[in-house]
């Protein structure tokens, strides 16, 4: 769907939400509000208006589109709650933005004029944290501290102006606990005014947010008061299958913008490529500072940037690497039952249940090549299928795909990558010859001590009363 299709077709809708929030008279001061209900990639959104700046990709998601009034842009956030396609076959009741959890992503200039109003239609009071601006104390947005809450069916306006440029995020700072793990969160981005010393231009420019949510399986709403064991780890509130790959050019600078607001670290990889981490939550980084790397871990709360020449042709994974926050919707209570010999119980449970079927004797592959029966409105806990077979994986995890073909300014994806010949790992079926080995002793290199052969004498004096000493 194109951009202009877009907002004329969310026209409609938007005013509807508008009209009930905040009623009819106060709808000829606000700009109308933009929803969006679908979870594909949208493109950047282009400046129409104010500076001109390069815009980003949210993967999974879209950018905000504005209006200028007098020199100030003005911006119309809806808290509300929508439901979010987490993977095609699962969806989410959660709590966001104009139609989407994540809410869409804000793209600024630095020293632009600011006016963004925030409508209320969820069943309690919120609020809206600028997280990581600069600006004046009483437009923080953390309620009882530096405004009042906004009650369901108000809306209130931030004003301030953008100061510094940077990746940043958006979240409430009102029942944080509950808000943010139903999903209310979203990404900023300050675009530099001027051409900057430290900050490059790039041919792609994606942001992503890592968010997680602890939904039974077969159930819509998330725990909120889970604090660690979450079974669903995201990105934009999408899990793998459903992340969109990141689709470049081949020898593209590519950036990549990451903010962390799920309730633990993650260490982010990259296969293929180096990538240097050029600017974090206080801006971008000194150029002596920065040095090559595959892996940077993100702290909870903090926001980091990436960026790398996409120099290599293929399909070179991109995820977080810790082993379970690549799995979706995995219990945490799964006995280990690896050499287990089932077949006898197997048969006589198979007579009360016939669609029984045996997993983890050999590992937990079998969960995804036998496609053991789930609930609905669930996924396999490793899934998507590759030009291989199974990737069997989940959650965090997607595909940068670079391509010689791919045109400037084209994020579609360009299918499987065709390998050149005698550039794939293969099975051998030769003979195998037999493994050398190693007659060396070997030895410690620390001895021990030898022990002694016979047990030392000591001699004990006890002192004397009449010791003059």
């Amino acid at each position: 769907m194109k951009r202009r299709n877009f907002l004329g077709g969310t026209a409609v809708a938007g005013a509807a939400v508008a009209a009930a929030s905040v009623g009819k008279a106060a709808m000829a001061a606000l700009p109308e509000p933009v929803l969006q209900t679908r979870s594909d990639t949208m493109p950047p959104l282009l400046p129409s208006s104010g500076q001109p700046y390069n815009p980003v990709v949210t993967l999974n998601g879209w950018t905000l589109p504005w209006r200028m009034n007098n020199g100030v842009k003005e911006f119309h956030l809806v808290a509300e709650p929508v439901v979010r396609e987490m993977a095609p076959g699962f969806k989410a009741h959660l709590w966001g933005y104009n139609g989407q959890s994540p809410g869409p992503t804000i793209e600024v200039v630095e020293g632009d004029r600011l006016r963004i109003f925030v409508t209320n239609r969820l069943p309690e009071h919120t609020s809206v944290h600028w997280h990581g601006q600069r600006l004046p104390n009483g437009m923080d947005g953390v309620s009882g501290l530096t405004q009042k809450s906004i009650l369901p069916g108000k809306t209130f306006v931030y004003e301030f102006v953008a100061r510094r440029p940077g990746t940043f995020m958006y979240h409430p700072h009102a029942d944080e606990m509950t808000q943010m793990a139903m999903g209310m969160m979203g990404m900023w981005i300050t675009h530099p005014k001027a051409k900057h010393p430290l900050i490059d231009e790039v041919n792609r420019d994606f942001c992503i947010l890592l968010n997680a949510y602890d939904i039974d399986p077969g159930s819509y709403t998330p725990k909120t008061s889970t604090m660690l064991e979450f079974n669903l780890w995201s990105w934009n509130s999408r899990i793998f299958p459903g992340i969109d790959s990141l689709n470049v050019r081949l020898n593209d600078r590519v950036r990549i913008r990451i903010g962390n607001l799920t309730m633990t670290n993650h260490p982010m990889h990259l296969h293929g490529h180096e990538f240097q981490v050029t600017g974090s939550d206080g801006g971008p980084l000194p150029k002596p500072a920065r040095h090559s790397e595959v892996t940077t871990d993100l702290a909870v709360g903090q926001m980091k940037q990436i960026e790398f020449v996409a120099d290599e042709e293929g399909d070179w994974a991109f995820h977080c690497h810790k082993s379970h926050h690549t799995m979706n919707a995995m219990g945490h209570d799964t006995p280990n039952l690896i050499g287990v010999d089932h077949r006898g119980l197997a048969r006589q449970i198979t007579n009360l249940i016939p669609d029984y079927m045996v997993m983890g004797e050999r590992g937990m592959a079998d969960m995804t090549e036998m496609e053991m029966p789930i609930p609905e409105n669930t996924v396999p806990m490793m899934t998507g299928d590759g030009p291989f077979g199974s990737v069997e994986m989940g959650g965090m995890f997607s595909v940068v795909k670079v391509r010689r073909g791919q045109k400037p300014g084209d994020y579609s994806n360009p299918g499987w990558y065709a390998h050149p010949a005698g550039t794939v790992a293969y099975e051998w079926t030769g003979s195998l010859p037999e493994p050398a080995r190693i007659d060396a002793a070997g030895g410690q290199s620390m001895p021990l001590i030898q022990k002694p052969k016979k047990d030392p004498e000591v001699l004990i004096r006890k002192p004397s009363v009449h010791s003059e000493h």
